[in-house]
């Protein structure tokens, strides 16, 4: 098995000898080849039951470990709870096991992360359909369709054993097409495995795909659509991120790859797919039914009940010559699915904030990873004018699913150190004037969407806006200045004291709120001349005659 599983990692350049997608990796294997030459990939040669050992595997590295130090498994040797081996290795974590596999991911230097996907949004490229591909050097259709058992010739695993129903795909890219537009949709949503041949397919009211199966309901036909599982990084980086109605996330797959993407076209339905994918289900999905499917651990850090979803009847399914079955990390964060969603989705909505909405003074946007990006949003400014750190929170109010909590923070504040931003909350913001709760809202994403009536929550939820920034000048931030320790650091290396991982802030600095006296001060203080100032602040006693109260007495900001 070893061998083989080598083999196809090694077989990831195209036959004809052309050269791999500039800028970024052209399919997942080669992806993977560079994940195991970085130390970033573990091969688990013994034997792991998909159903009951693999997950919980994998999660012990989102639990016990720092992100630094977690790493893609390819499992090669894959059984299930009915008995059987396959021949198939399932990878986990090869998309986003850490910021470091995301951006790799990528083909880029991690500080280039942003500037692509800046890039992409601006500049899509659109995709090349080609005559053929290897995600289809192996076809089943018609007659053969079940020569290999269908579904059942793949190791899917279970997510949450002890509480999901069934395997679920949970990295299947849905791939589907306006039927009045042409103009192509890709999103990556749960399956959960019902037969060989079919399939539930759970999608957001609100999102894209539903209002492409919307049309097709109002048409009476059904809605092709192709499930790809594992294709090359950048396609799943676009589809996993949530993008306006109308624009194709191939394009931005180019732009994240920096080359077309090359597609090829289905054998039984009207669509195209990424041609160096390893898998893919053709069929369509029922829109004259829809089907309870469910329960399945969801993003949200809870177990999803079920519900009604829709329903995926298989009409092909094509793979690579030994395909590689990928299979993410979801569930409770941090995990794969909310790393990949975290660079796209801040950048589009820094660019909102700039361009749509004018707000200059944004530097940036960030979603607490741990909270899904999605419940937590922190802005940050080099505010223009007081008005504005309010105005970004508002605009973000437009957006779908925003965040429960928003906080606007200045330059100085690291959004994605939690410690800071509460720093920040507490010492620069007054509730009863900083604070905006906003009701009624929505219910968004989330466990509270699932309760009885007559709960002790209400039927409609709110939101919670903060501007924690600097509304005055402040005096310095409490740490030793710069240059003390920057040369305590280097003290720290000729020690051979373990090594340092610095957390913001890591020096003091001034904050508008520091007169020259002060500095002088200071600077006397380091040279011994400390008893200079002592002297000095003999001259300002103030008399404390008796009865003198202290809760009376100015103390501070004394002359």
């Amino acid at each position: 098995m070893a061998t083989t599983i080598e083999n196809v990692i090694g077989a990831s350049a195209p036959a004809n000898g052309a050269a791999p997608a500039s800028g970024a990796w052209r399919d997942l294997r080669s992806h993977l080849a560079e994940l195991e030459r970085r130390g970033k990939l573990v091969r688990i040669k013994t034997s792991i039951n998909k159903d009951t050992e693999m997950h919980p595997l994998m999660r012990w590295q989102f639990r016990g470990l720092p992100e630094s130090e977690r790493k893609a498994f390819l499992f090669e040797k894959v059984t299930d709870s009915r008995g059987r081996e396959y021949s198939i290795p399932v990878v986990v974590g090869a998309l986003a096991a850490s910021e470091e596999i995301y951006v790799q991911g990528l083909h880029s230097a991690q500080t280039d992360a942003y500037a692509r996907w800046q890039q992409s949004i601006a500049n899509p490229i659109e995709p090349e359909i080609v005559e053929s591909g290897a995600v289809q050097e192996v076809v089943h259709m018609g007659d053969s369709l079940l020569e290999h058992g269908g579904l059942d010739e793949f190791p899917v695993p279970i997510s949450t054993p002890g509480f999901d129903n069934a395997p679920y795909l949970n990295s299947a890219i849905w791939i589907t097409r306006d039927p009045e537009t042409g103009i192509r949709n890709a999103g990556v949503y749960r399956g959960m495995l019902k037969s060989q041949l079919r399939t539930g397919v759970f999608n957001d009211s609100y999102g894209n795909t539903s209002l492409i199966w919307e049309k097709y309901n109002r048409l009476g036909q059904p809605m092709p659509a192709a499930a790809v599982i594992g294709a090359p990084p950048a396609v799943y980086y676009a589809a996993i991120n949530v993008a306006p109605f109308g624009v194709d996330e191939m394009g931005r797959a180019g732009g994240l790859a920096g080359a077309p993407i090359e597609m090829v076209k289905c054998k039984t339905i009207d669509l195209e797919v990424p041609a160096w994918a390893e898998i893919v289900l053709e069929g369509h999905i029922r829109t004259d039914v829809m089907e309870p499917e469910g329960s399945f651990g969801e993003a949200h850090g809870y177990s999803d009940p079920r519900c009604l979803s829709f329903t995926f009847e298989i009409t092909a399914i094509t793979h690579r010559k030994n395909p590689v079955f990928l299979s993410i990390i979801s569930q409770l964060t941090p995990s794969e699915s909310s790393k990949t969603k975290q660079t796209g989705h801040q950048t589009e909505l820094l660019q909102f904030l700039k361009e749509k909405c004018g707000l200059r003074g944004v530097q940036r946007v960030s979603l607490t990873e741990d909270l899904l990006n999605r419940q937590m949003g922190v802005v940050v400014l080099k505010k223009s004018d007081r008005y504005e750190p309010m105005n970004a929170l508002y605009a973000l109010l437009t957006i779908r699913q925003t965040p429960k909590i928003l906080v606007a923070v200045d330059e100085d504040i690291d959004p994605e150190n939690t410690t800071m931003v509460l720093w920040a909350i507490i010492n620069r913001s007054q509730p009863h004037k900083h604070f905006q709760i906003i009701h009624p809202r929505k219910t968004q994403f989330g466990p509270l969407r699932y309760l009885e009536p007559g709960s002790d929550y209400d039927e409609e939820d709110s939101a919670v806006l903060i501007d924690a920034t600097l509304k005055a000048n402040f005096p310095p931030v409490a740490l030793p200045s710069k240059e003390y320790m920057e040369r305590a650091r280097e003290l720290w290396g000729a020690l051979g004291l373990p090594e340092l991982q610095p957390r913001t802030p890591w020096h003091g600095y001034p904050l508008g709120l520091w007169p020259d006296e002060n500095q002088k001060e200071a600077e006397l203080a380091v040279e011994g001349r400390y008893y200079e100032t002592g002297a000095k602040l003999v001259a300002r006693q103030v008399p404390t005659p008796p009865g003198t109260r202290l809760t009376e007495l100015k103390r501070h900001n004394i002359d």
